[in-house]
């Protein structure tokens, strides 16, 4: 069955690797691309608009502040979508497997479709060991408390957009991804996960590549799991 299906793409400077990201995204599948520019210096915006997406301006910074800027933003130009499709900008993803996200949705088999980086192909090097590690750590948490099979919390899902109305999301940084994981799970979601592929980012990790992001994007995630596991 078909869907209307709108992508958020937050983004802070990444004005080289956004057009190889858009390049790759079955634009065919995608109603409007929705790009959220998170106080970048580099001329992002200019090149999303340049490539025929929606630009939305989001000073505060935090992914979640992004992710919910777009959100609004989608809200406010109806008709809503049937589900809303989440990526990075710095061509870590694969957008070309985004067929592979929605299929699950499609068929009602879930709400909430997660790509795992855990289950698919990762480039050497694409995931730092504190990432490996952090993350092995939050899918722990999330198996232990709500007992699903969840391996990872990447950032590329798609979420149907009746489900994330129920969701009320409202983490403004990097505890976004673990937020809706667990809420979702808390309140009965279909929730399925799907193998997709992961490669070097372009560019340097604003969180990952840091000691002090890593440790404190970490430690957002795993108070944010317990906070809604109560």
């Amino acid at each position: 069955m078909p869907m209307t299906v709108d992508v958020i793409i937050p983004a802070l400077d990444e004005a080289e690797a956004l057009p190889l990201v858009l390049a790759d995204l079955p634009r065919d599948l995608v109603r409007r691309v929705v790009v959220v520019d998170n106080g970048s210096s580099d001329g992002t915006p200019e090149v999303a608009r340049r490539l025929g997406c929606v630009v939305v301006s989001e000073p505060r910074r935090g992914y979640g502040s992004a992710c919910l800027a777009g959100l609004a933003a989608i809200a406010a130009t109806p008709p809503p979508p049937d589900a809303v499709v989440f990526l990075d900008a710095d061509h870590s993803d694969h957008p070309g497997e985004l067929p592979l996200l929605l299929e699950p949705i499609a068929r009602g088999r879930a709400d909430l479709v997660v790509g795992s980086r855990v289950l698919g192909r990762r480039e050497r090097g694409a995931l730092l060991p504190q990432q490996r590690a952090g993350n092995l750590v939050a899918a722990w948490l999330l198996r232990a408390l709500y007992r699903a099979q969840v391996t990872d919390l990447g950032p590329f899902r798609a979420i149907r957009w009746e489900g994330l109305l129920r969701l009320h999301m409202r983490d403004r940084g990097y505890g976004w991804t673990a937020e809706m994981q667990a809420k979702a799970l808390r309140r009965g979601l279909g929730y399925a996960e799907v193998p997709v592929s992961y490669r070097r980012r372009v560019g340097r990790s604003k969180i990952a590549g840091t000691l002090g992001g890593t440790i404190g994007a970490g430690w957002k995630i795993v108070t944010t799991i317990l906070r809604y596991s109560r």
